[in-house]
């Protein structure tokens, strides 16, 4: 049974033609004893390379493929790493299904044409960002709103390679939930010390990537 609806991949068909510009590598990771949703993340992956050949998928065993794991800094599974021109540190853990199908196509897209639509302020304003910065955003599959901050932080990343955005479903993580008190989504960590709840629009986010890179 596929995980993209038949209307779904029509739609996202032509939506790739018209945006995507350059090669993507959607690149999972998994295990042998495969955890909850390790083999829909697997499949869905592998659906959305079917719908463009500018996308590729690459499976990974997260046990057995160390050099891998290094390589893309991924700690958990199941986890996507979405790559084009560069590793840009865009990054889901968990399945993004539901709402967070969003998060994915929008990744898979800015990530191919190597640039967002951030507006210049928030572009201005992470020029001043000259330390590493990572943001974690928790999300629900069932949150309306978790797009939106998903995607701001994932085009941060893209804009700046002082960022890296990792985009977590807290429902299958909650050991992580729970260490970063997670009641309410979208809720967005940076450099583990500043958090806020809610979708910022992006020259605020930004600014808070900024007072993050100087604590």
């Amino acid at each position: 049974m596929s995980l993209i609806p038949d209307d779904k991949k029509d739609l996202l068909i032509n939506e790739f033609k018209e945006k995507m510009e350059d090669p993507v590598k959607i690149v999972m990771f998994t295990q042998q004893f495969e955890c909850r949703f390790c083999s829909d993340t697997r499949k869905l992956a592998e659906e959305m390379a079917t719908l463009s050949d500018k996308i590729t998928a690459e499976v990974y065993d997260f046990m057995a493929d160390g050099a891998k794991v290094k390589e893309f800094g991924v700690d958990k599974i199941p986890a996507l790493a979405i790559v084009g021109k560069k590793d840009y540190g865009v990054r889901i853990y968990g399945i993004p299904y539901g709402y967070e199908m969003q998060t994915l196509i929008e990744a898979v897209v800015n990530v191919s044409r190597g640039k967002t639509n951030l507006s210049e302020k928030t572009k201005e304003i992470l020029k001043d960002v000259k330390t590493p910065v990572h943001i974690q955003v928790f999300v629900s599959l069932t949150c309306p709103h978790c797009p939106v901050a998903a995607s701001v932080a994932h085009q941060l990343a893209i804009e700046s390679d002082m960022v890296k955005a990792d985009v977590i479903d807290g429902n299958e993580f909650p050991d992580l939930a729970a260490k970063y008190d997670v009641i309410g989504v979208p809720k967005i960590i940076i450099n583990e010390k500043i958090e806020f709840i809610g979708a910022f629009n992006e020259d605020l986010f930004a600014e808070h990537v900024l007072l993050g890179a100087f604590q």
